[in-house]
């Protein structure tokens, strides 16, 4: 194998003394994709692909990099992603409107939530199977579905197939990926380079994300804008309960509360 370039990434060593540890950071990295409300600043699609390729033991003997199975690892990623969705759907159905009044920041935007309720306006209650697959979606639309009491067994069907699919999917196609001659090599000869690339990378791309929002925030400060989503606002990102229900690709745009009649015009202003 080729010599560790960096002593303490050298596999046999992460393996040895950090492997479960790897494995349980993993996991909260998915949960806090769909749980937790600053997920979207972590890259979780590349983790999983990484997660994959890194536990075949052909690849990265004797054991993969976790020192588990890649069943194990996709598993209990899986089970994050699950668990993650539920949370951030307990989080907006308790919340209510509230969770989206705060101060524009690094960590919470307004467009972020409109972004989330345009994916649910035009696919409905499918969206919690879609967002898997789409950064910063897939981090509101369990808390959005929550506000909006999408109704809980639906959702939680939906989070279902949506973890299955992505959380072991994409681990499970790193693992296969893993089986490709030309990527088994790199991995063999350069996974401390592979492993550096990961764990930096996360962090940078995870702080170039924050400080890349808290700059917009604080330009629209600056420039007068309102950054403060009040009650008011707040109740208008709520979405209707009959938008879950509705078919994927439907046309149109559809009322979210306080705009029954779907024009932008709020109830008393009918005509």
């Amino acid at each position: 194998m080729h010599a560790a370039l960096i002593p303490w990434l050298d596999p046999e060593t992460i393996i040895q003394s950090a492997g479960p540890w790897a494995l349980l950071v993993v996991c909260f990295i998915v949960f806090a994709e769909t749980g937790l409300l600053v997920g979207f600043l972590l890259p979780g699609d590349t983790l999983l692909v990484i997660s994959g390729l890194l536990s075949n033991p052909d690849v990265v003997p004797p054991n993969g990099v976790f020192g588990v199975s890649v069943w194990l690892v996709a598993l209990l990623i899986g089970v994050s992603a699950f668990v993650g969705g539920e949370v951030g759907y307990e989080i907006g159905h308790r919340g209510g409107p509230k969770v989206f009044e705060r101060k524009e920041s690094g960590v919470f935007s307004v467009r972020n939530v409109e972004r989330t309720n345009a994916f649910f306006v035009r696919f409905g209650g499918i969206t919690i199977i879609l967002a898997r697959f789409v950064p910063i979606v897939r981090t509101f639309a369990p808390v959005a579905a929550g506000v909006g009491h999408m109704r809980r067994s639906r959702y939680t069907l939906y989070n279902f197939i949506g973890a299955v699919l992505w959380g072991i999917g994409l681990t499970m196609l790193g693992y296969a990926v893993s089986f490709i001659p030309p990527v088994a090599y790199l991995v063999r000869e350069y996974i401390d380079l592979i492993l550096l690339v990961a764990v930096g990378g996360t962090a940078l791309v995870t702080a170039w994300h924050y400080f890349r929002e808290r700059a917009k925030a604080r330009r629209a400060a600056a420039a007068g804008d309102d950054v403060v989503t009040d009650e008011d606002e707040a109740e208008e990102l709520v979405l209707d309960p009959d938008v879950f229900d509705r078919p994927s690709h439907h046309d149109g745009d559809h009322p979210r509360r306080g705009d029954q009649h779907g024009d932008g015009r709020p109830p008393h202003e009918g005509g």
